[in-house]
Protein backbone atom coordinates (compact mmCIF):
# COMPACT_ATOMS: atom_id res chain seq x y z
CA UNK A 1 0.00 0.00 0.00
CA UNK A 2 1.30 3.43 -0.93
CA UNK A 3 1.45 6.33 1.51
CA UNK A 4 -1.30 8.16 -0.35
CA UNK A 5 -3.57 5.09 -0.23
CA UNK A 6 -3.01 4.70 3.52
CA UNK A 7 -3.98 8.29 4.27
CA UNK A 8 -6.86 8.30 1.75
CA UNK A 9 -8.39 5.35 3.60
CA UNK A 10 -8.09 7.26 6.88
CA UNK A 11 -9.63 10.33 5.24
CA UNK A 12 -12.55 8.20 4.02
CA UNK A 13 -12.98 6.79 7.51
CA UNK A 14 -12.88 10.30 8.98
CA UNK A 15 -15.58 11.47 6.59
CA UNK A 16 -17.84 8.58 7.56
CA UNK A 17 -17.27 8.89 11.30
CA UNK A 18 -17.83 12.54 12.00
CA UNK A 19 -14.33 12.93 13.43
CA UNK A 20 -14.98 10.73 16.49
CA UNK A 21 -11.65 8.83 16.93
CA UNK A 22 -13.13 5.43 17.82
CA UNK A 23 -15.62 5.90 14.97
CA UNK A 24 -12.74 6.63 12.59
CA UNK A 25 -11.08 3.39 13.68
CA UNK A 26 -14.29 1.36 13.26
CA UNK A 27 -14.95 2.88 9.85
CA UNK A 28 -11.32 2.24 8.80
CA UNK A 29 -11.74 -1.43 9.77
CA UNK A 30 -14.90 -1.68 7.65
CA UNK A 31 -13.31 0.04 4.64
CA UNK A 32 -10.09 -1.96 4.86
CA UNK A 33 -11.91 -5.29 5.29
CA UNK A 34 -13.44 -4.76 1.83
CA UNK A 35 -9.98 -4.83 0.25
CA UNK A 36 -7.73 -7.65 -0.83
CA UNK A 37 -5.88 -9.29 2.10
CA UNK A 38 -2.54 -8.25 0.59
CA UNK A 39 -3.64 -4.60 0.81
CA UNK A 40 -4.57 -5.11 4.46
CA UNK A 41 -1.08 -6.46 5.11
CA UNK A 42 0.29 -3.44 3.24
CA UNK A 43 -1.75 -1.13 5.45
CA UNK A 44 -0.31 -2.82 8.55
CA UNK A 45 3.22 -2.34 7.26
CA UNK A 46 2.59 1.28 6.48
CA UNK A 47 1.01 1.90 9.86
CA UNK A 48 4.11 0.43 11.49
CA UNK A 49 6.29 2.89 9.55
CA UNK A 50 4.02 5.79 10.51
CA UNK A 51 4.19 4.81 14.16
CA UNK A 52 7.99 4.42 14.03
CA UNK A 53 8.41 7.82 12.35
CA UNK A 54 6.32 9.44 15.07
CA UNK A 55 8.26 7.82 17.91
CA UNK A 56 10.10 10.96 18.99
CA UNK A 57 10.90 12.38 22.39
CA UNK A 58 9.41 15.80 21.71
CA UNK A 59 6.13 14.34 20.44
CA UNK A 60 6.05 12.16 23.56
CA UNK A 61 6.60 15.30 25.62
CA UNK A 62 3.68 16.96 23.83
CA UNK A 63 1.45 13.94 24.54
CA UNK A 64 2.56 13.99 28.17
CA UNK A 65 1.71 17.67 28.51
CA UNK A 66 -1.63 17.47 26.67
CA UNK A 67 -2.85 14.31 28.39
CA UNK A 68 -1.46 15.06 31.83
CA UNK A 69 0.95 12.14 31.51
CA UNK A 70 1.81 9.49 28.92
CA UNK A 71 3.10 6.00 29.65
CA UNK A 72 4.56 3.88 26.85
CA UNK A 73 1.06 2.63 26.03
CA UNK A 74 -0.44 6.08 26.50
CA UNK A 75 1.99 7.48 23.93
CA UNK A 76 1.04 4.70 21.49
CA UNK A 77 -2.66 5.46 21.96
CA UNK A 78 -2.02 9.21 21.60
CA UNK A 79 -0.39 8.55 18.23
CA UNK A 80 -3.40 6.39 17.33
CA UNK A 81 -5.58 9.43 18.05
CA UNK A 82 -3.19 11.61 16.08
CA UNK A 83 -3.61 9.31 13.08
CA UNK A 84 -7.37 9.87 13.23
CA UNK A 85 -6.73 13.58 12.69
CA UNK A 86 -5.46 12.97 9.15
CA UNK A 87 -2.23 13.19 7.26
CA UNK A 88 -1.60 16.95 7.42
CA UNK A 89 -2.11 17.20 11.19
CA UNK A 90 -0.08 14.03 11.78
CA UNK A 91 2.85 15.14 9.61
CA UNK A 92 2.88 18.63 11.10
CA UNK A 93 2.86 17.21 14.64
CA UNK A 94 5.73 14.84 13.88
CA UNK A 95 7.78 17.67 12.35
CA UNK A 96 6.78 20.20 15.03
CA UNK A 97 5.01 18.74 18.08
CA UNK A 98 4.32 22.25 19.37
CA UNK A 99 2.02 22.76 16.34
CA UNK A 100 -0.58 20.70 18.25
CA UNK A 101 -1.30 23.93 20.15
CA UNK A 102 -3.04 25.16 16.99
CA UNK A 103 -5.70 22.43 17.05
CA UNK A 104 -9.03 23.67 18.40
CA UNK A 105 -9.63 20.43 20.32
CA UNK A 106 -6.21 20.67 21.99
CA UNK A 107 -6.86 24.29 22.91
CA UNK A 108 -10.21 23.26 24.41
CA UNK A 109 -8.54 20.39 26.28
CA UNK A 110 -6.31 22.90 28.07
CA UNK A 111 -9.48 24.02 29.86
CA UNK A 112 -11.50 20.79 29.97
CA UNK A 113 -8.76 18.27 30.75
CA UNK A 114 -9.87 16.04 27.86
CA UNK A 115 -7.30 13.42 26.92
CA UNK A 116 -6.59 12.21 23.41
CA UNK A 117 -6.12 8.48 22.83
CA UNK A 118 -7.38 5.96 20.30
CA UNK A 119 -6.14 2.46 21.00
CA UNK A 120 -8.60 1.05 18.45
CA UNK A 121 -6.76 2.81 15.61
CA UNK A 122 -3.72 0.65 16.30
CA UNK A 123 -5.71 -2.55 15.68
CA UNK A 124 -7.36 -1.54 12.40
CA UNK A 125 -5.33 -3.90 10.20
CA UNK A 126 -5.74 -6.86 12.56
CA UNK A 127 -9.50 -6.42 12.85
CA UNK A 128 -9.92 -5.85 9.10
CA UNK A 129 -7.84 -8.92 8.24
CA UNK A 130 -9.86 -11.05 10.66
CA UNK A 131 -13.13 -9.80 9.09
CA UNK A 132 -11.87 -10.36 5.54
CA UNK A 133 -10.24 -13.77 6.02
CA UNK A 134 -11.47 -15.20 9.34
CA UNK A 135 -7.82 -15.65 10.28
CA UNK A 136 -5.13 -13.68 12.08
CA UNK A 137 -3.03 -11.11 10.30
CA UNK A 138 0.34 -12.61 9.41
CA UNK A 139 3.38 -11.09 11.06
CA UNK A 140 4.32 -7.89 9.30
CA UNK A 141 8.06 -7.25 9.33
CA UNK A 142 9.11 -3.77 10.32
CA UNK A 143 12.14 -1.91 11.50
CA UNK A 144 12.33 -1.43 15.25
CA UNK A 145 11.34 1.91 16.69
CA UNK A 146 14.24 4.32 16.85
CA UNK A 147 16.18 4.46 20.08
CA UNK A 148 15.26 7.46 22.20
CA UNK A 149 18.54 8.52 23.80
CA UNK A 150 17.74 12.19 24.27
CA UNK A 151 14.97 11.96 26.87
CA UNK A 152 14.24 15.08 28.84
CA UNK A 153 12.22 15.60 32.00
CA UNK A 154 8.63 16.21 30.90
CA UNK A 155 7.90 17.71 34.32
CA UNK A 156 10.67 20.31 34.04
CA UNK A 157 8.69 23.50 33.33
CA UNK A 158 11.70 25.37 31.92
CA UNK A 159 12.54 22.53 29.52
CA UNK A 160 8.89 22.16 28.48
CA UNK A 161 8.70 25.91 27.82
CA UNK A 162 11.92 25.80 25.80
CA UNK A 163 10.91 22.80 23.66
CA UNK A 164 7.13 23.29 23.42
CA UNK A 165 6.45 26.98 24.10
CA UNK A 166 2.93 27.18 22.66
CA UNK A 167 1.76 24.00 24.39
CA UNK A 168 3.45 25.09 27.62
CA UNK A 169 1.53 28.37 27.49
CA UNK A 170 -1.76 26.48 27.07
CA UNK A 171 -1.15 23.86 29.73
CA UNK A 172 0.88 25.84 32.28
CA UNK A 173 -0.19 25.39 35.85
CA UNK A 174 -1.71 28.58 37.22
CA UNK A 175 0.56 30.26 39.79
CA UNK A 176 -0.26 29.49 43.40
CA UNK A 177 -1.58 32.38 45.43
Amino acid sequence: MRTDDFWQLIDQARAGAGGEPDGVAARAVALLAERDPAEIVGYAGHQWRVMAASYTVDLWGAAYLINGGASDDGFEYFRGWLMTQGRAVFARAVADPDSLAELPQVRAAALSGEEFECEDMLGVAWEAYRKATASDLPEVPGDPYPKLDEFWDFDDEEEVTRRLPRLAALFAEPPEE
